[in-house]
């Protein structure tokens, strides 16, 4: 187990489907596992030549392009460290994770990122801007060190080089650093492979941002290694409008995505419906919480099971996910069985609690990081009783299959009773005019927290406050039922389109008139 890398599973994929499609770019270019390769080969002796060495970070800020894809394997492949950033970060932004990170170098596309270039030279780390020629499949760099060829040959990659370097999204505190190995990354993308049977038949479009382990792991790399193919949209994003041509032109057999994401594709569906989609494996569900009422949706709409997963930058992504039809049933409601590794709930004692009883989910397992970067508090927080701490509550049931019940600090705490923002939400969803719904506690005098929401009406919809109330009513027990309701046409999201109900919570308190509400914390 411990000479496994990440490298070592891509060589092998091109070995062994050196003529299949690995990665396209819509409409402009496709590449063979082979050229994937040689191209990823030849990029990393440009960064061996511009002098960077094993254990190097390597920031890199750009689109969901080919060029990121290239970069991205090239730094892993020359035994340096990637750090993937968000082209949308501020100058402050950028200066912080350049700096935390402590990049060597940064690279960019053709186009610069502004922010990031500022950032880099306040900082005086070096930047360089990356171009794939499209006829010589060639990477260029804009370096003027003298390029060897073949510097890369004699670099052997190890289990234990630090392969991956991101942050957590910063839910409730700064952001910490998340060191993952080759060994971490590889082990995830077996698990991801395995669960879902992927293989070099199988197809999908990326929709998710690359600098984030969802789309990075169980998009690009699981495909890869399984000898698979991915398609990246031309305009480097998600776009409703082309995703289904998209995903018909390259014979996609599965997705994956956000539920935010996954409610676009349905509201496009039901007012814009496309004349055929493809005949669909499966379709994933991962980073927040799915409602059942919208996996029904989803099934309905497109004819394929949705399975639903859960994963942690601290765990090179997955967890835990539903299994394929042909392993079982699904479970609406449930993020699965774990996968890959040992899985425990646990009382605040380290006590492991029975089928039924709620705890801290904590996993083990050759996938997870082993420890935070200059952060002993943090580590000594995250790593008790022999086990990695999720920070999320949930109960696993007599099937084995965990459910979440809410991160810990967002449960809802109201005169002791303590309600999970999850139940509520999914039954928010299940009203036929709501489109978009997220429940969140706020600073209560009388309480100590109460429950409010948030909402997105459908189109056409004139949904009101009681309306919603109302419905709550019905469908919840009193002490539940938010006492406020902010109708609004959007929701502020992360990067990756998870909504986060601190960030909620935030947004609407400013809102209302701060003499009546006492400072939300974190």
């Amino acid at each position: 187990m411990e000479s496994l890398t990440l490298t070592a599973l891509l060589n092998k994929s091109a070995k062994d489907f050196p003529n299949r499609r690995a990665i396209s770019l819509s409409g402009s270019l496709d590449l063979t596992h082979a050229q994937l390769q040689q191209i990823v080969d030849h990029a990393a002796s440009l960064l061996i030549s511009a002098g960077i060495n094993p254990g190097d970070v390597v920031a890199l800020t750009f689109p969901n392009t080919i060029e990121f894809v290239v970069m991205f394997l090239a730094v892993i492949r020359c035994r340096a460290t990637a750090a993937p950033l968000n082209q949308a970060y501020t100058a402050e932004e950028f200066e912080f994770y350049l700096s935390d990170s402590e990049s060597k170098l940064l690279i960019m596309p053709q186009e610069p990122i502004l922010p990031a270039l500022t950032a880099a030279s306040k900082l005086k780390i070096p930047h360089v801007t990356s171009t794939l020629d499209f006829q010589s499949k060639r990477v260029t760099l804009s370096t003027e060190s003298e390029s060897v060829p073949d510097a890369v040959d004699d670099v052997v990659n190890d289990s234990s080089d630090v392969a991956l370097f991101l942050h957590t999204s910063g839910t409730t505190s700064r952001p910490k650093g998340v060191p993952l190995t080759q060994l971490n990354l590889a082990s995830s993308v077996l698990n991801i492979k395995s669960v879902y049977k992927l293989t070099e038949s199988d197809s999908t479009v990326l929709v998710l941002p690359l600098f984030h382990v969802h789309g990075l792991l169980a998009g690009l790399l699981s495909s890869l290694v399984a000898g698979a193919a991915v398609a990246l949209p031309a305009a480097g994003r998600f776009s409703a409008s082309t995703f289904w041509k998209d995903m018909v032109s390259y014979n996609a057999t599965w997705y994956t995505a956000v539920p935010t994401i996954h409610q676009i594709i349905l509201d496009r569906h039901v007012s814009k419906p496309e004349p055929a989609y493809p005949k669909l494996r499966f379709i994933r569900s991962c980073s927040a919480s799915l409602a059942p009422v919208i996996m029904e949706r989803l099934e309905e709409a497109f004819g394929a099971p949705v399975l639903e997963a859960y994963a942690m930058t601290e765990a090179a992504h997955l967890m835990a996910s539903n299994p394929l039809p042909e392993d079982g049933p699904h479970k609406p409601g449930s993020v699965g069985r774990p996968i890959g590794q040992e899985m425990a709930i646990l009382n605040e004692n380290g006590v492991v609690q029975p089928v039924g009883v709620s705890g801290e989910v904590c996993i083990r397992g050759p996938n997870v990081t082993k420890g935070y970067k200059n952060n002993p508090e943090g580590n000594k927080a995250a790593f008790q009783f022999g086990w990695f701490h999720t920070g999320d509550v949930g109960f696993i049931d007599e099937d084995g299959f965990l459910h979440l019940v809410g991160r810990i600090k967002e449960l809802i705490n109201r005169g002791g009773e303590k309600i999970s923002p999850i139940e509520v939400d999914a039954v928010l969803l299940s009203h036929p005019d709501i489109a978009q719904a997220v429940a969140f506690g706020v600073p209560d005098e009388k309480y100590g927290e109460e429950i409010n929401c948030a909402i997105i009406p459908r189109e056409g919809s004139n949904i009101d406050e009681d309306e919603v109330l109302s419905f709550c009513k019905k469908n919840l027990a009193t002490f539940k039922v938010p006492k406020k309701v902010f109708i609004t046409d959007s929701l502020p999201k992360t990067a990756t389109g998870k909504i986060q109900r601190r960030l909620v919570a935030e947004h609407f308190l400013a809102q209302i008139s701060t003499a009546k509400v006492p400072k939300f914390g974190a």
